[in-house]
């Protein structure tokens, strides 16, 4: 008798169409920040040093990680996660218009801490309402796997529109900036209408807080046991994959800000038609080749999953994905060496060049990315793993926090040089990890005498 699977319910597909709102917006104004900060006053931005707007546009990425920490407490404990959703987008849709309204770097922060602020509301809490749609645990792990193909549609959506709007919603020879970050607040408050709606599909999910739901009893009882040999060593690896976690993010962030200044100046993005590719559409590329390829690997990592020896560890697919990183800066060199090192903006580089750099990049996104919470789901001791949680979301913080600095950074130096270092040392990491990945993968696993 084959066991019945768990249908995917409306509700999810609703929660799942709320994020693809969210992220179109969210996509879209990130790249618009950065354009808009560092464009000619002439041509409608506010022509401020493309370092500090990196450390800007750094500072909305991170904190609209790190809030949601602060908004999944709140829905544990005093409120229903579905009430606090919709509370989010429009929160969001405030900083959006007042970034689209007030022309100067206080509206931008402004934008920066509502956005923030809503998405601590938003992120989380619509994750947790989706995982208790399901019962089955892999049912639930397939509808986080599509969910996650709609928040990459929602990406794809905003920065390919967008791309094309801040040209056709300008004006007087200014770029419509401002009325795209307004358009980014209509979505927001789209996407909250949207979900108050879907609230009749959701049955009694998110309607109480989260921990009236928990066995606190157990949860305690669990918190007085110490860790066991096996669990603080798995402890050790999951506080070793952040580490590198936090590399790996670095780089992949500072790609974008790389493709923002180097393309429109020393890429050929015309067509013959006249249509000058917008670098949002890096940002596209990105989220299109998320689309294309998630079934795709997942059929590879099924069918490694069944060979004798099972699947690939964490730690070599993290060194693929470093490797895949490292590769990528090599096309920004390729493309430098093709028009002539150092030569005049007269010289183009061919836009294969980006486009390789797009796919290779989002290639070992693909490999790492879907990775972490699951291995600590499957590994953390189960007394800590909210802690455990937190340590992957810090980490992604201080990622998103640091590579604005970085990029700052690196402006001052040579760029062929700056770009071969980058692609050599996240090759060079890459190998370490596959030379010591024996010990390091042992440390998850139970030795002799040991029951998990």
């Amino acid at each position: 008798m084959t066991e019945k699977k768990e249908k995917m319910p409306i509700g999810f597909y609703m929660c799942s169409l709320t994020f693809s709102f969210e992220r179109a917006a969210y996509y879209a104004s990130k790249w618009l920040l950065y354009v808009y900060l560092t464009a000619a006053i002439v041509q409608g931005g506010l022509a401020i040093d493309n370092g500090q707007a990196a450390m800007m546009q750094s500072n909305l990425v991170a904190f609209t990680y790190i809030a949601p920490i602060v908004g999944g407490i709140i829905a544990d404990r005093f409120f229903g996660a579905r009430y606090l959703i919709p509370l989010g987008l429009l929160i969001m849709a405030v900083g959006y218009f007042i970034g689209g309204s007030v022309e100067s770097i206080g509206g931008m922060w402004a934008l920066i801490i509502f956005v923030s602020i809503g998405t601590g509301f938003f992120k989380t809490n619509l994750s947790a309402v989706t995982g208790n749609l399901f019962k089955d645990e892999a049912t639930k792990n397939k509808a986080f796997s599509t969910q996650y193909s709609f928040v990459n549609v929602g990406s794809f959506v905003g920065t390919t529109l967008v791309g094309i709007l801040y040209v056709t919603l300008g004006s007087n020879g200014k770029y419509g900036f401002l009325a795209c970050f307004k358009l980014a607040a209509l979505i927001c408050v789209i996407g909250a209408i949207w979900f108050i709606f879907a609230w009749r599909f959701l049955g009694n999910v998110g309607k109480r807080p989260f921990k009236e739901d928990a066995d606190e009893q157990e949860v305690a009882s669990k918190v007085r046991k110490p860790l066991k040999p096996f669990e603080k060593r798995r402890v050790k690896a999951i506080i070793l994959i952040s580490f590198f976690s936090i590399i790996f993010w670095i780089f992949w962030y500072l790609t974008y800000l790389s493709v923002y200044d180097y393309a429109p100046k020393y890429v050929n993005l015309t067509m013959k038609s006249g249509f000058e590719i917008p670098t949002a559409w890096f940002d596209s590329a990105n989220a299109f080749w998320c689309v294309l390829m998630g079934p795709v690997l997942g059929m590879v990592w099924l069918k490694l999953s069944k060979r004798p020896q099972g699947d690939m560890s964490i730690f070599k697919k993290l060194a693929l994905g470093l490797f895949f990183l490292g590769v990528s800066f090599l096309m920004l060199v390729g493309a430098e060496v093709q028009r002539g090192i150092g030569a005049s903006e007269a010289h183009k580089a061919s836009i294969i060049w980006i486009i390789l750099f797009a796919f290779l990049l989002t290639l070992g996104e693909m490999v790492f990315s879907p990775l972490g919470n699951a291995f600590i789901s499957r590994y953390s001791p189960k007394k800590i793993v909210s802690t455990m949680m937190a340590v992957w979301t810090i980490a992604t913080f201080v990622s998103a926090k640091s590579y604005g600095a970085i990029y700052n950074w690196i402006l001052k130096f040579d760029f062929l040089k700056t770009y071969i270092a980058i692609a050599a040392i996240l090759i060079i990491l890459a190998a370490m990890l596959l030379v010591f990945e024996k010990p390091m993968a042992s440390l998850v696993k139970l030795r002799e005498g040991e029951i998990e």
